[in-house]
């Protein structure tokens, strides 16, 4: 992964660009509003899956979400550098899994602007209990440990069986 003039250019393997249909994919800086690292590279995989190659532990594609198109490029022994981006690029977020991300994370740090938001599906950061923490009162009745009863017999009401017929030596 590079920064050529005003686009981050990603470079993709064999193996991946085979699957991914391409061999590079080239972002404008621009729209870079966010990046970050993730370790576990299943979390940076969100909607559903479209073009591209899912196996367990390698995801190569395109994926369809309510955010819009991500492109991923992930494998399991490897941490993903995940890029959040604005809408002067075709894909909201691209997740690549790249062997030392945080070199790469601090060199592209310095194109987020100041004044770029948050991504949309990461929690907000806050102090102190919420008002929505709080439990809410609900109509429902207070569950119990007794069980409900029934008008069927349970297992120890039903009587022993004696009418079975006896085993034959079948030859």
């Amino acid at each position: 992964m590079t920064v050529e003039g005003s686009e981050i250019v990603v470079r993709l393997g064999p193996r991946e660009a085979l699957a991914a249909r391409r061999r590079t994919l080239r972002l404008p800086v621009s729209a870079l509003r966010a990046v970050g690292v993730e370790r576990s590279w299943w979390r940076v995989l969100r909607g559903e899956a479209a073009r591209g190659v899912w196996l367990p532990g390698r995801c190569v594609g395109e994926r369809q979400g309510p955010a819009g198109r991500d492109f991923v490029a992930v494998r399991a022994e490897a941490p993903a550098l995940q890029m959040d981006l604005g809408p002067a690029s075709p894909y909201a977020r691209v997740a690549v899994s790249v062997p030392d991300p945080e070199p790469t994370e601090r060199a592209l740090h310095v194109f987020v602007p100041k004044d770029a938001v948050e991504p949309l599906d990461r929690p907000e950061q806050t102090d102190g209990p919420q008002p929505t923490d709080r439990p809410q009162p609900t109509d429902q009745p207070e569950p119990t440990d007794q069980p409900e009863p029934t008008d069927r017999p349970g297992p120890t009401d039903r009587p022993e069986r004696t009418d079975r017929p006896e085993e034959t030596d079948r030859r």
